[in-house]
């Protein structure tokens, strides 16, 4: 099983030296990649509508490109994973390259996790709709692969037209592997058919189990095997005991998780140095 480190974007500052530090030092422990979360714009949730959500324009977000390339210009083995990009409202072939530039500075160490999103304000103000996020995500994967192993790619489809173009430089991952958030049955077809993994998130055992019976299903039914497919759930240390640790990793194994990744949020930590000790502690238990 590989381990990675979550960012803890929002509960630190954000001075550079936090990101250079909190990079070196699990790269340092031994954990094998950093996952990041994803959202560029916040709302404010006293706007004269019903919105509401677990992020606000107060919550502090890098931008995940960018993160991952600093980061990996610092770092030697450390793999990054964006947990999740919410593709849908980013212009797919921007992504291609952007994701490509990542790969080739990192030597291969990109891993690219999408989902659709949740927060109609911060899709619409980036000029995308609401409403067809599924069926564009599915298409822009399509999409993604095509640029990352061809030179040239002409595709029509329904939200995008590319005639005879390309992106140069090519990742050194041809494709970067896509792997997919969310649960509903709808993605996990999709990812069934399209994805290289999932990323169930802090989902539970008692929601994840079922979901995972169709997702077996589903790669079956594409004629692939749910052995070679990828798991990454999140692990809470907040929510879980500490002598429980090392259970809930197995258990998550007994499942098929190839990955999991070590949320240190939310359990009152406020300095990089805090989630660092955190995170040592854990990896300490499992290598």
């Amino acid at each position: 099983m590989k381990y990675g480190a979550i960012f803890p974007q929002y509960e630190v500052s954000s001075d550079v030296d936090n990101i250079r530090t909190f990079m070196i030092e699990v790269e340092a422990m031994g954990y094998d990649f950093v996952l990041a979360y994803d959202h560029v714009l916040g709302a404010n949730p006293e706007r004269d509508t019903e919105w509401k959500g677990p992020y606000t324009y107060e919550t502090q977000f890098h931008e995940i490109f960018s993160l991952f390339s600093y980061a990996s210009a610092i770092t030697t083995q450390l793999e990054f994973a964006t947990g999740i990009v919410i593709l849908p409202q980013r212009q797919t072939a921007l992504v291609a390259k952007q994701a490509a530039q990542i790969d080739l500075f990192s030597g291969g160490r990109m891993r690219l996790g999408i989902g659709v999103g949740w927060n109609q304000v911060e899709l619409e103000g980036m000029g995308e709709d609401f409403s067809t996020r599924g069926r564009r995500s599915a298409e822009q994967v399509e999409v993604l692969k095509l640029l990352w192993q061809n030179e040239l790619v002409t595709f029509e489809g329904e939200f995008h037209h590319l005639d005879d173009v390309g992106i140069n430089p090519l990742p050194i991952q041809r494709p970067i592997p896509v792997w997919f958030g969310g649960g509903a049955d709808a993605v996990l077809k999709r990812m069934a058919k399209l994805g290289d993994g999932w990323m169930p998130g802090g989902m539970g055992f008692d929601r994840a189990k079922p979901r995972l019976e169709k997702l077996h299903r589903f790669l079956e039914e594409e004629g692939r095997d749910p052995a070679n497919f990828g798991i990454d759930p999140f692990i809470p240390l907040y929510r879980i005991d500490e002598s429980e640790h090392l259970d809930y990793v197995h258990q998550w194994q007994a499942l098929g998780a190839t990955h999991a990744s070590i949320l240190t949020m939310h359990g009152g930590n406020t300095t990089v140095s805090q989630h660092l000790s955190a995170l040592e502690n854990f990896i300490k238990k499992v290598k």
